[in-house]
């Protein structure tokens, strides 16, 4: 791979539902809540299913009910599983198969999230001097995700984490201090509702923070670690994410913004966002 290539925008770890067979939508359960209007045991097809593996009310989620569905990410776990590991033949196709991919697709999407994360560090410039660890961790996960059903079933993803979280933090620390000034840290931090508008929290450690229902609004959030962070309705409407560290997709989702926040290039800003 080319040194001005980036990791992170490779289509692998973007899922792709068009070449997904909805795994998401039948291996995973889900309980009525919030979230989700009904209740689906895992392995059961979602009633909005339909026969081409596609959602029926996709444009429509939020408005019945379907929260949940919005922000979740496979990190293109759903089309490595469908097209790589079961080489293209749905569970409609051969059901003697549907068993196995519904338990292994949850492993690969860990897996997905973990070289995600590897993926963001090795774009990092100030991580040059971990990328060579980055980088070897980065091809041994992603050689994994290749391995037949029965290795990546035996495969211990809470080990895998433990050895990437490291190198992860590491990446983070070399970044954060080139900010200027004292950066706070609230990692692992209980947020939940916690009022912090218009906070100076550039360069911050946030991993794996409570924010849920926080009011971050206004907030400098520039090179904030944000690994893991819960950010479920937290209020982000005109706060600063440029630059925030392993900050997805899935997180914005869950988040409430609107057109003055600014986020990191490659995300998007969420559809239901306000104006």
């Amino acid at each position: 791979m080319s040194e001005r290539t980036s990791y992170a925008a490779q289509p692998d770890l973007h899922a792709d539902c068009g070449s997904c067979f909805g795994l998401c939508c039948v291996a995973l359960p889900f309980s009525r809540s919030s979230d989700f209007p009904v209740n689906k045991s895992a392995g059961t097809p979602c009633g909005n299913l339909q026969e081409d593996f596609r959602c029926g009310i996709h444009q429509r989620l939020r408005d019945t009910g379907y929260n949940g569905c919005t922000v979740f990410d496979c990190f293109g776990a759903g089309q490595k599983v469908s097209q790589v590991t079961f080489k293209g033949v749905s569970w409609r196709e051969e059901p003697g198969s549907a068993r196995a991919m519904y338990e292994v697709f949850p492993v690969v999407r860990r897996l997905h999230e973990l070289l995600k994360y590897l993926a963001q560090a090795l774009d990092l410039p100030a991580a040059g001097p971990v990328h060579p660890e980055l980088r070897r961790a980065y091809e041994r996960l992603d050689a994994l995700t290749h391995d037949p059903v029965e290795t990546l079933l035996a495969a211990d993803a809470d080990a895998l984490r433990g050895e990437v979280n490291p190198l992860l933090l590491r990446a983070s620390e070399l970044v954060r201090a080139a900010v200027p000034g004292r950066k706070k840290d609230h990692r692992g931090a209980d947020l939940m509702g916690s009022r912090l508008r218009g906070a100076k929290l550039r360069g911050a450690s946030l991993r794996g923070a409570l924010l849920v229902a926080a009011d971050l609004s206004g907030s400098d959030l520039r090179d904030a670690d944000l690994i893991g962070a819960d950010m479920r309705d937290t209020d982000l409407r005109g706060a600063d994410l440029r630059g925030a560290l392993f900050l997805t997709q899935a997180q914005l989702n869950a988040a409430r913004g609107d057109a003055r926040t600014k986020v990191p290039q490659e995300l998007n800003h969420p559809s239901h966002w306000a104006a």
